[in-house]
């Protein structure tokens, strides 16, 4: 059986779909490295909603996709960009899946940590974006969860220097209960978070971090950083007090920098591990074992997918999880809050589909052959 796929100049080329997927075993938590994956929301399909309605979610649907990560012996990162945080998911919404998630990582013994920042505001004083983040920070601890202190687009908007944000996070670092993961986001993710840490030089950016975490170690169990350019996390990295860890954020470098080399590794929080899940699981086993050559030969080839799920506008990969999601059958529809489906372009799926398929991603690869003729039927183009 054979599928035509759309390039970009419309021309349809015929491609081959596999017949067998990879198929990775559940598994235990790793052992070398601690792993988690951003996950994204299912949207419930039937709700009257519109994009700027607030977030109708298929609870369901959504913790079943958790339970699929944990499984795999992943970590669940809740409530991230990958949930759509402030691109279709409201505060509300994300409160009551913090609460979800969480009820469901005890029952079944998951790691989760989760997204704290302060999108119940548009802007403010200095002290209305401090309350907006301690209302947040609470609902992660009355939880049960880890708390992952988020980049906030109404800081961003406010600080008027460094001071700010030292002010800011040292103060939430001190009423923390327990340690904390420091998140910085690129402006490739969020524009809006442009000059973050009071400085649009990264240099510059880049001490004011590390001299909030110099201030506070004992309250940073890591930092999760994506920048999307692997030797600044590297030199990053090398310059963290001890006990403190780097989770990478880089969908583009990841396998070298969870690798890591004689002077050090890197964590991993990635959204591209969503799709990724059983994949990655297999990958990080090998390399618990000490096997660096083998878990490269495993993840290196998944790097070209995520690049193209991750390529710019790079705060749009969001659709392409969740169209992968459904082509996977962890989802019966392909629609997604705020109608964030429309984001992506037709061949811009058909790629997806076509490397996703070749590495063996799909636990049926025909029914996501099936789902992936059917959307091209939906744009009109014939088999």
């Amino acid at each position: 059986m054979t599928i035509r796929l759309p390039l970009v100049n419309g021309v349809l080329r015929t491609y081959e779909p596999r017949t067998e997927p990879l198929a990775p075993t559940p598994g235990t938590p790793f052992t070398s490295r601690t792993v988690f994956s951003a996950a994204h929301v299912v949207a419930d399909p039937f709700a009257d909603s519109t994009p700027d309605s607030p977030a109708a979610v298929d609870w369901d649907a959504t913790l079943a996709f958790r339970r699929h990560l944990w499984s795999h012996g992943l970590g669940v990162a809740e409530a991230m960009d990958t949930a759509q945080r402030g691109m279709g998911l409201d505060w509300a919404g994300a409160a009551e899946l913090i609460r979800r998630s969480a009820a469901e990582a005890h029952s079944v013994g998951g790691r989760i940590a989760c997204g704290v920042g302060t999108d119940q505001i548009t802007g403010g004083t200095l002290a209305e974006i401090r309350a907006a983040y301690e209302e947040q920070l609470a609902v992660v601890e009355e939880a049960g969860a880890q708390a992952i202190l988020m980049a906030s687009r109404a800081l961003a908007a406010t600080a008027r220097g460094p001071e700010d944000y030292l002010e800011i996070y040292g103060h939430l670092l001190r009423q923390a209960a327990e340690p904390v993961v420091l998140h910085w986001l690129g402006p490739m993710f969020d524009p809006a978070l442009e000059g973050y840490w009071g400085s649009s030089d990264l240099d510059a950016a880049t001490d004011t971090f590390l001299e909030v975490i110099s201030a506070h170690p004992d309250k940073v169990d890591g930092i999760k950083v994506s920048l999307l350019d692997a030797q600044r996390e590297i030199d990053l990295r090398r310059r963290l007090p001890q006990g403190v860890r780097c989770y990478t954020g880089d969908d583009f470098n990841y396998p070298e920098l969870i690798a890591g080399d004689e002077k050090g590794f890197s964590h991993a929080l990635l959204g591209i591990f969503d799709p990724l899940g059983p994949l990655a699981a297999e990958a990080v086993r090998v390399l618990d074992t000490g096997d660096t050559p083998g878990f490269r030969a495993l993840l290196d080839p998944t790097v070209e997918l995520s690049r193209h799920l991750f390529q710019a506008p790079t705060r749009f990969y969001k659709t392409g999880v969740v169209f992968l999601a459904w082509l996977a059958g962890h989802q019966s529809h392909f629609t997604m809050v705020g109608g964030l489906q429309s984001a992506r372009s037709l061949p811009h799926f058909a790629r997806a589909y076509e490397l996703a398929d070749g590495l063996g991603l799909f636990p049926d690869p025909k029914l996501a052959e099936e789902r992936m003729k059917n959307l091209l039927s939906l744009y009109g183009v014939n088999q």
